[in-house]
């Protein structure tokens, strides 16, 4: 059971440098490209194996307090295509979160077909691979679609493993569990790839004007 202080108003003191404060999550920031990936989706006759090749920025935000709680994070927008073509199939936007004081990493994500999720697990701050899951119907972990994919790709469950690798890059595996209608059993969506950085982060704003300062 989850124990809160009884002053629920009153904000730590946040540090202004979050590149220095992001946790686990300090080796993921920058802009990134993956020409590896792989997803495995329903298709009428079976399933898709899909070779894609991805964008990923994901830049410093300022802390973000809840009253006591406080977050350092990453705003991200990934971008997904298929090899030799321009357009994109897949378009991501969200936030990774880390909590230090309770170890929790939090990533939400939004897509422009009409669904939003938020996963949640725990890391230390040094972790090299941690995991998070989303749960339809949970009210601090879960996933909302719109009406169509609610009855035709209806999402039971959303969980992403993020390994560090050693020579810089990242790598993560993502299950997304589907039921279907025309399927018997629930159908595992996954995705995979590993990604290597090609730009640096933007320090977050605030720390942005101490340094011109």
């Amino acid at each position: 059971m989850t124990t809160f202080p009884e002053d629920i108003y009153t904000e730590p003191t946040a540090d202004t440098d979050t590149l220095a404060n992001l946790g686990p999550l300090a080796p993921m920031a920058g802009i990134w490209i993956g020409e590896r990936g792989m997803d495995v989706n329903p298709k009428a006759d079976g399933p898709e194996r899909q070779a894609f090749i991805e964008h990923v920025e994901l830049q410093p935000i300022d802390a973000q307090p809840n009253g006591p709680q406080l977050f350092y994070g990453l705003r991200y927008h990934t971008r997904i295509h298929k090899p030799g073509e321009v357009e994109t199939f897949h378009d991501q936007v969200g936030y990774w979160l880390w909590e230090p004081a309770t170890g929790t990493v939090i990533q939400t994500l939004t897509i422009p077909r009409g669904q939003t999720a938020m996963a949640v697990g725990k890391a230390a701050p040094d972790a090299k691979r941690f995991r998070l899951r989303a749960e339809r119907g949970s009210t601090t972990n879960g996933i909302s679609s719109n009406p169509f994919l609610e009855h035709a790709f209806r999402t039971e469950s959303y969980e992403i493993e993020v390994t560090i690798n050693d020579d810089g890059s990242w790598s993560y595996e993502q299950e997304t569990m589907l039921v279907i209608p025309d399927r018997s059993e629930p159908f595992a969506h996954t995705d995979r790839n590993t990604l290597r950085r090609i730009g640096e982060p933007t320090p977050n704003p605030t720390a942005q004007a101490e340094a011109a300062a």
